[in-house]
């Protein structure tokens, strides 16, 4: 799969992304319905459908390419997988449910274990991000492109974190210490990724929590876009793994915060 495809992949997609995220919104006006899986998280009629709708274009345009889902158990259980695609219909659920807006929209590429392309649209915000090769990064805001390079635009000397929780945890605060945070602030779904693209923020760090298809399309847009992620350790995050679990997780805007 060259470069020319990918492209051409994450625009038919961007569109694509632009229905589900209505049809997201429209059926949260009408009410939502919502269930309980196993692990006792949400999920609701409007996770369902907007699966379904970003599974069906996917499988359109990639046939031979296995889909990994939050919400289905379709290839879950296979192995040794390099390349794929991987979904998170809607995360943020709680946002969704509870009518806030920052939600999102999720998928991403792998491509030997390495997320190339990946989408994260936050339609309660009318925000769209897209990647699909290193370099090529974007917020689209009114139809126009707009390139993301991670170039500083907090003040001199303020290095500010975003965060899932407003409580920070030990290892956390040491992390923040470390790197001169002197500010952070809450958000919940994988927008945390694209306001560091943006350098809305400089840095996030997060213990294992979540999984790969939680965090694939938010490490191409802000790798591809010039910035750093690493585990605890230094380690490059490759996908894939054991029961698609995350190692701990270090965004970074740049070496240089």
């Amino acid at each position: 799969m060259n470069k020319i495809n990918l492209k051409d992949i994450c625009y038919q997609l961007v569109e694509t992304f632009k229905f589900a995220g209505d049809i997201s919104l429209k059926l949260r006006n009408e009410g939502l319905r919502t269930q309980y899986k196993e692990d006792n998280t949400p999920v609701t009629n409007g996770d369902l459908e907007v699966n379904t709708i970003l599974t069906k274009k996917i499988s359109e345009i990639t046939p031979d390419l296995p889909i990994i889902s939050e919400e289905s158990s379709q290839n879950k259980s296979e192995k040794n997988l390099s390349n794929f695609w991987l979904i998170d219909p809607i995360d943020g659920t709680y946002d969704y449910v509870n009518n806030k807006d920052e939600f999102t929209l999720n998928v991403a590429l792998i491509l030997e274990k390495v997320p190339q392309l990946g989408i994260i649209y936050a339609p309660a915000k009318n925000r769209m991000f897209y990647t699909y090769e290193n370099g090529k990064s974007f917020e689209l805001i009114y139809e126009k492109e707009i390139r993301l390079d991670c170039s500083k635009k907090t003040s001199p000397g303020q290095i500010k974190a975003v965060h899932y929780s407003d409580k920070l945890k030990p290892i956390i605060k040491e992390y923040h210490q470390k790197f001169g945070v002197t500010e952070h602030h809450k958000m919940k779904s994988s927008l945390k990724f694209c306001v560091v693209a943006t350098s809305e923020f400089d840095i996030y760090i997060s213990e294992p929590r979540a999984s790969e298809w939680d965090i694939a399309a938010g490490h191409a847009i802000l790798s591809n876009a010039g910035g750093i992620i690493t585990d605890f350790e230094g380690k490059q995050i490759l996908y894939g793994k054991k029961n698609f679990k995350n190692p701990s997780l270090i965004l970074r805007r740049g070496i240089d915060l």
